[in-house]
């Protein structure tokens, strides 16, 4: 878990950003295309949109249209029109959700998101953000300063890839909050044979 919400700076040249999508380490992103997640047996694009999606546990049909977008900017999109029906607990959950959607995409895209995640071996990971610094990250010259929830996120992710990789099955249990629903359907666990 992040944790805290300190701010925190760390030196470009230990780092690993990403920013845009194309870009070498831009499957890190949540707007990242290529890596969709099955939840439910309704397919989601990618994790930005499973977790706007999950802003509104009472309102599956908005949950329907966020994940119908065609891409992750979109469902953002969508989701700050209806910002007010944002479950009231949110600033509370929201870093617990963005931790589940990210092992969600890893457990439905295991190998390719997997490698990518260890391809970047012990550098830190930053999401170069200037306009979020609380999931991201702001350069300035030779560092980058921001709370980087999302970068430690996925370090932390990184960090149970690898103690994970050599086991044979793999499951994510729903978060223990209230109405951890999607399309008005409690959300299940959700498990991938690693050997087959």
């Amino acid at each position: 878990m992040v944790g805290t919400e300190e701010v925190r700076t760390y030196l470009a040249k230990d780092c690993i950003a990403f920013r845009k999508t194309n870009e070498t380490f831009g499957g890190l992103s949540n707007m990242a295309p290529g890596f969709p997640i099955e939840i439910l047996g309704t397919k989601i694009l990618t994790a930005e949109a499973l977790y706007q999606a999950c802003r509104f546990p009472g309102y599956p049909a908005l949950q329907h249209d966020i994940i119908a977008q065609h891409s992750p900017m979109c469902a953002k999109d969508l989701s700050r029109r209806y910002q007010y029906l944002t479950r009231p607990d949110w600033e509370d959950v929201r870093v617990k959700i963005m931790k589940w959607s990210l092992r969600a995409k890893l457990l439905c895209n295991w190998d390719k998101f997997g490698e990518l995640l260890k391809s970047t071996g012990t550098k830190i990971i930053v999401e170069d953000s200037s306009r979020d610094l609380f999931w991201g990250a702001a350069r300035k010259g030779l560092t980058y300063t921001g709370v980087n929830a999302l970068g430690r996120l996925l370090m932390e992710l990184r960090g149970k890839y690898l103690e994970l990789e050599r086991r044979d099955h793999v499951q994510l249990l729903p978060l223990n909050i209230p109405d951890f629903l999607l399309l008005g359907q409690l959300i299940e666990p959700l498990s991938y044979k690693i050997r087959k």
